[in-house]
């Protein structure tokens, strides 16, 4: 949400994101993406919809003059720019023998970049299960898919993880900052797997860890956790 408000402003675009449900907290007390997107002047519409039927209606809403983008990206015109990347890292990846590792949402990234790469890409899932994430690969187009790994146990998407912040914050302390909802469930995989010689995909989206933190130190109040 908060990278397609950047990008709408940039471009002079009106942006309308539709969701079923904005938490109250969050709505009298705006920060992270939510306060980042308001800010680039998106409208944040509630709607009482949800799953398919949310998605149907934001689907009849399109027009020559309006470009629907569904949730995680997962469209095929995501391949363009997703091609590009897989370009860049290719020869980089050939050359020092890596695999290549990403988590998954809906999988657009880790499917495209398995479908132009020359090397192996293993993604984790972290919304749904292994069914969900074959029945994405298959909508964007099937054939090539990624390696999928089973993470170490189930994580619900959103859930608050103990042991996943505490990842989190070694990560950080090694000098890079990672998404707090992808990356910390694709190091938690790469670390029960012992992967080694891969190139990892930083999923981005930091911004949002604004609020996951403070939800972490909510929870976990009066435990040491640093």
């Amino acid at each position: 949400m908060y990278s397609l408000s950047c990008l709408a402003k940039l471009k002079g675009w009106e942006f309308i994101y539709y969701t079923h449900h904005i938490p109250s907290f969050l709505k009298q007390n705006p920060h992270g993406n939510y306060l980042g997107a308001l800010k680039n002047k998106a409208k944040i519409i509630e709607t009482n919809l949800k799953a398919e039927e949310l998605r149907e209606f934001v689907l009849s809403l399109e027009d020559k003059d309006t470009l629907v983008i569904e949730e995680g990206g997962r469209v095929k015109e995501a391949q363009e720019g997703i091609k590009l990347l897989a370009n860049e890292i290719n020869e980089y990846a050939k050359k020092n023998n890596l695999k290549v590792f990403l988590p998954s949402g809906t999988g657009t990234t880790a499917y495209f970049l398995s479908k132009h790469l020359d090397v192996e890409v293993l993604t984790t899932y972290c919304v749904g299960d292994e069914d969900y994430l074959k029945k994405q690969f298959e909508w964007l187009g099937g054939g090539k898919i990624p390696t999928i790994l089973k993470p170490r146990k189930k994580y619900h998407f959103g859930k608050l993880y103990k042991e996943l912040f505490e990842l989190w914050i070694d990560l950080k302390n090694a000098g890079i900052e990672f998404d707090l909802l992808y990356d910390t469930v694709g190091w938690d995989t790469i670390l029960h797997y012992g992967l080694k010689n891969i190139l990892y995909i930083h999923q981005g989206g930091i911004k949002g860890n604004e609020s996951m933190i403070q939800r972490y130190l909510y929870k976990f109040r009066g435990e040491r956790i640093f």
